[in-house]
């Protein structure tokens, strides 16, 4: 009897074949990548809807008047929301963190009501560190796999601005634009509390063991924060928008959105920041959100209407 064992390495995007016999192993590798491409061919003949994807397998249940169908991928628990009719090319929204969180208020619905994918991946609390971004990378492979357009708009909350920015610099061709909600555009303001924010110790400590950086000096040396890396993003013609609480005394505006604001500007960039007098860092969002649905809509039109060359 043939026993052999098959593990799929979600990094790579590839099946693995182990079986003592190392001749046997690459007979079967290579019969069941024939058999794969021969499938693949199959599919790619087909003709395709212009809109609309399949999702099977995992859980499925409602979140705020959708269908959620939740799986993993690369070992991270994820879900894809689908909106009732898919506008087309299947545009998306992909919340990095806190996707519960004031959900009215950041926009998810009315983006599904505009006909949106609304995405998300749990990372844990790591900041948008290296590892992190490597199961971004899995999670767009999967979902862009199942039908989902090749660029989509990223949404960053507060810490989530970490995950958005550093994300898009390594992967400028996938982003039509970013929404930064009082977003964290630089660690040594928060956590790192090194302006005039308090920061947060344990979060601080937690960032530089996440970034594997040997200690603080070496973190506060670090170049690779979202208002050091904007270069990439205004090249690729990514627009950005953020709204921010003037009064915010946890990520000071000062330290992070005005940075990001300043330094993209003179780089030709496009950023919209929307203010919100005498508001803190909570609540995130806006009592009505169309201002920043309308601008995700411009972006993904106008970058459908002319594709990154």
């Amino acid at each position: 009897m043939l026993k052999i064992s098959l593990n799929f390495d979600a990094t790579n995007q590839r099946l693995m074949i182990k079986h003592p016999n190392s001749l046997i192993a690459g007979l079967v590798t290579t019969l069941l990548l024939l058999a794969t491409s021969s499938l693949l061919m199959g599919a790619e003949s087909a003709s395709q809807p212009t809109n609309g994807i399949t999702l099977t397998g995992g859980a499925i249940d409602q979140w705020n008047g959708y269908a959620r169908h939740s799986f993993k991928v690369d070992g991270c628990a994820c879900w894809i929301v689908e909106p009732k009719t898919p506008a087309a090319g299947n545009p998306w929204a992909w919340c990095m963190e806190f996707p519960d969180a004031f959900v009215d208020r950041i926009g998810g619905p009315k983006l599904l009501a505009k006909g949106f994918y609304y995405l998300h991946i749990q990372v844990g609390n790591t900041f948008g560190c290296p590892n992190a971004v490597k199961h971004f990378n899995a999670f767009y492979q999967a979902f862009t796999a199942a039908g989902l357009a090749k660029k989509g708009a990223l949404i960053g909350v507060s810490r989530g601005g970490l995950y958005a920015y550093n994300w898009a610099a390594l992967n400028p061709d996938k982003v039509v634009c970013i929404y930064g909600d009082a977003p964290v555009c630089d660690f040594k303001s928060w956590p790192g509390g090194k302006g005039k924010g308090a920061g947060s110790p344990g979060d601080w400590q937690q960032l530089i063991k996440c970034y594997g950086f040997k200690n603080e000096s070496e973190a506060l040396a670090c170049k690779s924060n979202p208002v050091d890396n904007l270069a990439v993003l205004a090249k690729a013609r990514i627009a950005l928008v953020h709204v921010v609480g003037d009064a915010d005394d946890a990520v000071p505006v000062a330290e992070n959105t005005a940075v990001v604001e300043r330094r993209f500007k003179e780089l030709g960039g496009e950023i919209t920041v929307i203010h919100k007098p005498g508001a803190g860092h909570h609540p995130h969002g806006l009592d009505d959100p169309t201002p920043v649905v309308e601008i995700i809509l411009k972006q993904t039109t106008k970058s459908s209407s002319n594709p990154t060359p």
